[in-house]
């Protein structure tokens, strides 16, 4: 790598923070009706004009904002507040992050690792579920495609949100019922979606902690789904064996998540996203298909393979129940 690719590396987290800043402080929202000066701008969130037009022209150069004659407009809906396709909360998301972040050296000589608190109230924590969905839905779609889902009737869909992989697995097949188990909060934004897209009479919603509780019984595929990252290896182990007693004999375990090679630098996702795991969690991680193979047959699992070999958290490992 030569010196320049090397510094070039080293300011990268200059642009992500002006997004973040402009994001907190809900520029793109303020500017999507109207176009406004900085002074304007100031006048409406209370800021300095001079630092804020400093900000939006670095916003603008980055291609997020439009300027025309002095004045700044947002025009891209994702950026919004409360629009639809919003990737604001996550982009919010990421902001958090940045803090927990900024104590990677702390942590690595050793410091304890907060725990990831995912704690908002019902808007923040609604917003964030819904911009999961608007970015998880395509990818749903891919992955259920893959994976030849026709054989199974009874799908669980384990932490499954407002029912991202639901909704793809019923619209693939028609004949299928699903169970969605996640927190209390999280199962009734399930429940409106699953209403909006005509699905809910097909779907039962379950409120519960997998950390605590047994999951649903009678199900013939079992979907874990971005979930084993954020566990440790012992935490997986229970949850894969929760899973197996949740199987029908036959039935199928489905898990979606970065997947890494044995030196664990492949894929590089998979590595950058274990340090948000080290920094905010504390025993999670990502994790070889090895190990994953390995919790799958102590829990009971037979003709584990890997499926697929993602390159952003969609890889996909399948193991049945005798």
């Amino acid at each position: 790598m030569r010196p320049e690719e090397i510094l070039q590396l080293a300011q990268c987290f200059m642009e992500s923070r002006i997004l973040h800043a402009a994001a907190e402080l809900d520029l793109f929202t303020t500017v999507s009706q109207t176009p406004l000066s900085a002074s304007e701008v100031a006048e409406k969130i209370g800021g300095d004009a001079r630092a804020l037009a400093v900000l939006l022209d670095a916003v603008t150069a980055m291609g997020l904002l439009v300027k025309r004659n002095g004045a700044y407009r947002c025009e891209n809906s994702m950026l919004v507040a409360g629009s639809p396709d919003s990737v604001l909360p996550m982009v919010l998301h990421m902001s958090h992050l940045w803090t927990r972040w900024s104590r990677l050296p702390d942590i690595a000589k050793g410091l304890p690792t907060p725990e990831l608190a995912f704690s908002r109230d019902r808007e923040q924590l609604r917003a964030f579920i819904g911009a999961m969905h608007s970015i998880g839905a395509p990818l749903a779609k891919r992955i259920v495609e893959s994976v030849d889902p026709g054989r199974s009737k009874a799908l669980l869909d384990v932490g499954g949100g407002s029912g991202t992989y639901t909704i793809a697995f019923l619209r693939a097949v028609p004949e299928m019922r699903a169970t969605i188990f996640d927190l209390p909060e999280v199962i009734e934004m399930a429940r409106e979606r699953l209403a909006q897209e005509g699905l809910l009479e097909r779907t039962t919603l379950v409120p519960g902690s997998f950390h605590q509780d047994e999951l649903p019984r009678r199900n013939d595929l079992v979907l874990i789904s971005a979930i084993i990252h954020s566990n440790s290896l012992e935490e997986n182990l229970e949850l894969y064996k929760k899973s197996f007693r949740a199987l029908n004999s036959g039935g199928r375990i489905l898990i979606r998540d970065h997947v890494m090679d044995r030196d664990r630098i492949r894929p590089k996702d998979g590595a950058v996203f274990a340090i948000n795991m080290l920094v905010g969690t504390s025993g999670g991680g990502t994790y070889t298909y090895e190990e994953i193979e390995a919790g799958l047959k102590e829990a009971g699992f037979k003709n584990i393979r890997l499926l697929h070999q993602g390159e952003h958290m969609d890889a996909v490992v399948e193991a049945f129940k005798p």
